[in-house]
């Protein structure tokens, strides 16, 4: 094309709309898989029962308060349940934690030893607390590393005294570090000690009562089958004849891991969308330019005619000066996207994955942008006259 500042303008228009959809994969791709590591990171294979009222004893009341779970439900799945491997109880509560002359306020958390295998935790410093700190509610627990941090900074907590209420609790081990978690909560901003020893000085509850189940299934793939056997389990024992109506309710992993990827499939094909009409605009307008372009050139196709040149051969010229375009166009677009994902991973902090089959496709969609939308002005171009040609001024 004659026009430099024509030729700029039909990449510029083809090169935003790549840096769009290359940006917006980016960002989908990034967000999508921060979130499957953060149910991940509960493990994938495991089932949240949680405690509530049945409608029928009255209004129903908020999950995990009230109902009838107790430790010895727990204790019964874990014998029944040949499909389930671990079953941790828990009830929790917010708490003020003091070291000296530092506090921090912290989700309290009663349970047994399992916890840390159920919930794919592993030590960072000291032990777990033994079998009979369980039997004798101990007063002694385990923090998170955020927790730990925010009490004791770099002095090793291992060994220490903190006090929670009227309270002293001595700190045997500490967490690793997890990372932010979905929705912003930090699992590591914890604090764990026997669930009997919770019951008896942080939140006082009848003996046995939780309010929720933590179970871990022996594997992904029995996940399923484990569900059934603690629902009928939990309904026999509860004296449940209206399955309609239990004073629980059962959550499994792949429930989450499905409705976060529908809900994040949807929102990612939205943008993209988005980002696909910017690059068909670019389109519309390399097809306007190469008209502008074709009747500018008359003569110039009529003189190529003259001396034999064939209609297929002017198609296939100003098909490849479309294409160039794009191409040219899309490779700035991906180079210009790239930056911009750098920047904000960079600058901002943001989890942004770019999958290499995205970065081929916004190539080979600007290439095909240049051979639709360069069709319709390189057909004109060849169905010319040759003699009105040769004539046009």
């Amino acid at each position: 094309m004659r026009s430099k500042l024509r030729a700029l303008l039909t990449i510029l228009g083809i090169l935003i709309g790549v840096a769009a959809v290359v940006i917006v994969t980016a960002l989908g791709t990034g967000v999508q898989d921060k979130v499957v590591k953060s149910i991940q990171s509960l493990g994938s294979n495991t089932i949240l029962i949680i405690s509530r009222p049945a409608q029928r004893s009255g209004a129903r009341g908020k999950a995990g308060v009230g109902g009838r779970m107790t430790e010895a439900d727990g204790q019964a799945i874990l014998r029944e349940a040949t499909s389930v491997a671990a079953v941790v109880p828990m009830v929790s509560a917010p708490a003020q934690v003091v070291f000296g002359d530092r506090n921090t306020s912290t989700a309290v958390i009663g349970t047994t030893r399992d916890y840390l295998k159920v919930r794919s935790y592993e030590l960072e410093r000291g032990e777990m607390w033994t079998e009979t700190d369980e039997r004798l509610k101990t007063k002694v627990c385990v923090m998170g590393a955020t927790t730990a941090a925010n009490l004791f900074g770099s002095v090793d907590p291992v060994g220490q005294i903190v006090r929670i209420g009227k309270y002293p609790f001595r700190v045997v081990g500490t967490l690793e570090r997890k990372g932010q978690s979905l929705g912003g909560e930090d699992p590591d901003d914890r604090l764990l000690m026997p669930v009997g020893s919770f019951r008896a000085r942080v939140l006082h509850l009848p003996a046995g009562r939780v309010w929720l189940l933590m179970a871990s299934a022996t594997d992904v793939d029995t996940t399923a089958r484990a569900e059934a056997q603690i629902r009928a389990i939990l309904l026999q024992r509860h004296n449940i004849t209206d399955e309609d109506d239990p004073d629980f309710v059962i959550h499994t992993q792949a429930e989450f891991m499905q409705l976060q990827e529908q809900i994040f499939g949807t929102l990612q094909l939205l943008l993209v969308g988005i980002a696909v009409v910017s690059l068909v605009v670019g389109g519309i307008g390399v097809m306007n330019i190469m008209l502008v372009s074709v009747t500018e050139r008359t003569r110039e196709i009529g003189i190529r005619m003259a001396i034999g040149a064939r209609e297929g051969d002017i198609m296939i010229q100003f098909l490849i000066e479309a294409l160039v375009l794009c191409s040219l166009g899309g490779l700035s677009g991906t180079v210009v996207g790239l930056a911009a994902i750098q920047a904000m991973v960079v600058s901002l902090g943001w989890n942004m994955i770019l999958p290499p089959q995205a970065l081929i496709a916004a190539l080979a969609t600007s290439a095909t942008i240049g051979v639709v939308f360069g069709f319709f002005p390189a057909r004109r171009a060849a169905r010319l006259d040759p003699i009105e040609a040769l004539h046009h001024e």
